[in-house]
């Protein structure tokens, strides 16, 4: 008995030394509310540090579908027909993002026309332009030769081509649509949290009185003019987790606030479109993919649906969807978003339907000794703007500023409520080493650095830049003047000759279209348009980076 007594007391004491190592152990780990670096209470409800410490991951927003990144060979095209020598395969690696399943549809469009219209009424000197400068051009169905009024009559606002891709948007309109999607998305997600007044998305929006996501995070009380009847002070805030916090309001750190839609860049859209992870084996890709579905065929191999299009296309001359009675892909001109299978991210009409403007400007050749992650040629970076009272200035009704395109319509730059933006200048990149100007978009290619002359001799320093021969890319100088006597816009056409249609303002656009034959269906094809004009078979989808990990889920590595 003796030694048992012994015995259970030494196992006593190893199993209260044992605890108070898992007890220090957990203390030190910063595991629950805690802080690891501070020891502190992390959410104290008395105040202090405020961190969403229990925040898993980052939902799909509103029409997106999760791309999981990977390393894929841009460019490899099997045809090149048109001999334009701008497919030289790099490999590029592209980290995860999200892409809207769907071409954004006219009803999508129709969408954000009526929260300009409403807000911002055209009836009113200052917003006059605004609502007019968003609007699709609906005159490019109109052909020479050809009787398209229905289209340019029906297709945008008809119930009959409500799912069905906008065109006549410009790169420009694209973008510009997408910021205000990202507005209007945290928007309603902070409504839902509780940090924003119910309703007031509808009930108390006037054009002094909106909600911009960065000028929310800039200073909360910015939002909806100063109205601190809609923008709750930590009301429902489920990080104090009391419902009398004051001056709380919902921050990056929140976990609620979402990345901004934007356009695709080229890399991305390609990737997304060719989808080889349908053709993973291990760490491998097993065989090729010509197109964004499985095969080498543009018809459908499947017994019920077989001979059946995959996508809607030019299929010869005269033939835009095959003989009545047995239409093969059932379209003459655009489809309804869904008509046809998805590719292997469940992404609809990465072939077809719509070509689609992507981020990026357009040059011959991806650099990618340059930038082989990510790779995005269009950086033009930018800066708040600092009001006398030293904090970021927002554009009101007095200081919105407007742009007169070379096609001479009027696009405004920002619309009010929205942080005013200004270039960055060299003392912001003074000693960087990752970037030295602004002004990105002719990086390595076209610049001072890079110039290639012909016909001149000499020098870099010696380029004239009045010649238009002496540049890479000396593309039309179009301008719009004021007539002095009408006082109405005039184009001034650029008669010069010119060895390119190249320059900083084209854009890259992808995939085929209606109008196309198959030859463009494959996703690694390029060509390019002018940001500023619109056609009747450019249509364009909207992408989201992802923050966090690479997947949402565990994926087997064999």
């Amino acid at each position: 008995m003796k030694v048992n007594k012994i015995t259970a007391l030494r196992m006593l004491l190893a199993l209260a030394v044992t605890v108070g190592f898992t007890s220090c152990s957990k203390k030190g780990s910063g595991s629950g509310n805690t802080s690891s670096a501070t020891g502190w209470k992390i959410n104290d409800k008395k105040g202090g540090f405020q961190h969403n410490s229990k925040y898993k991951q980052q939902d799909a927003a509103p029409g997106l579908v999760a791309v999981e990144g990977g390393t894929f060979t841009m460019g490899r095209v099997q045809d090149d027909v048109m001999h334009d020598w701008n497919n030289t395969p790099t490999q590029q690696h592209v980290q995860s993002f999200y892409m809207d399943e769907t071409e954004v549809t006219n009803v999508m469009y129709l969408e954000y026309l009526d929260w300009l219209k409403r807000v911002f009424p055209p009836t009113e000197e200052n917003y006059k332009n605004i609502y007019v400068g968003a609007l699709p051009d609906t005159l490019v169905w109109r052909s020479a030769l050809g009787y398209n009024e229905t289209m340019t009559n029906n297709y945008l606002r008809h119930p009959a081509y409500a799912e069905y891709p906008v065109v006549g948007v410009s790169w420009i309109q694209a973008t510009e649509f997408s910021k205000w999607r990202t507005d209007r998305v945290n928007e309603g997600v902070l409504e839902k949290e509780g940090y924003l007044k119910k309703d007031a998305k509808l009930t108390d929006v006037t054009a002094e009185s909106t909600f911009s996501t960065e000028a929310y995070l800039e200073s909360p009380t910015k939002s909806f003019g100063g109205n601190e009847e809609i923008v709750y002070k930590g009301a429902r805030n489920k990080l104090a987790g009391k419902e009398d916090a004051k001056n709380v309001y919902a921050q990056r750190t929140s976990g609620l606030i979402l990345p901004e839609y934007r356009l695709p860049t080229e890399a991305e859209w390609e990737y997304a479109a060719v989808a080889l992870v349908g053709n993973r084996e291990y760490n491998l890709y097993r065989g090729n993919k010509k197109y964004p579905w499985k095969g080498m065929y543009t018809r459908n191999g499947n017994r019920t649906t077989k001979g059946d299009q995959l996508a809607n296309f030019k299929q010869g001359k005269g033939d835009y969807g095959g003989i009545a009675g047995w239409s093969d892909d059932n379209a003459d001109i655009t489809n309804k978003v869904k008509s046809y299978p998805p590719n292997d991210f469940g992404l609809y009409d990465m072939a077809g339907n719509v070509a689609e403007w992507v981020a990026d400007v357009y040059r011959p050749i991806v650099d990618d000794e340059g930038n082989d992650f990510n790779y995005y040629r269009g950086n033009v970076y930018m800066k708040d703007s600092i009001g006398d009272d030293g904090r970021a200035a927002l554009v009101t009704a007095e200081s919105i500023q407007y742009d007169t395109l070379d096609n001479k319509r009027i696009q405004y730059r920002s619309l009010p409520g929205q942080i005013a933006r200004v270039k960055i200048t060299e003392e912001d990149t003074y000693l960087r080493q990752n970037y030295t100007r602004g002004d990105n978009r002719n990086f390595r290619d076209g610049d001072q650095q890079s110039v290639r002359k012909y016909g001149d001799v000499g020098s870099e320093e010696d380029v004239d830049e009045t010649k238009n021969t002496s540049k890479m890319y000396n593309s039309p100088k179009n301008k719009v003047a004021i007539d002095s006597a009408t006082g109405k816009l005039i184009g001034q056409e650029d008669k010069t000759k010119r060895t390119t249609l190249i320059n900083d303002n084209v854009r890259v656009f992808k995939g085929g279209s209606w109008r196309d034959r198959a030859y463009w269906l494959d996703p690694a094809q390029r060509r390019y348009y002018p940001q500023d004009m619109a056609t009747d078979y450019i249509g364009f989808r909207c992408a989201m980076s992802k923050v966090g990990p690479k997947s949402n889920k565990k994926t087997a590595r064999n």
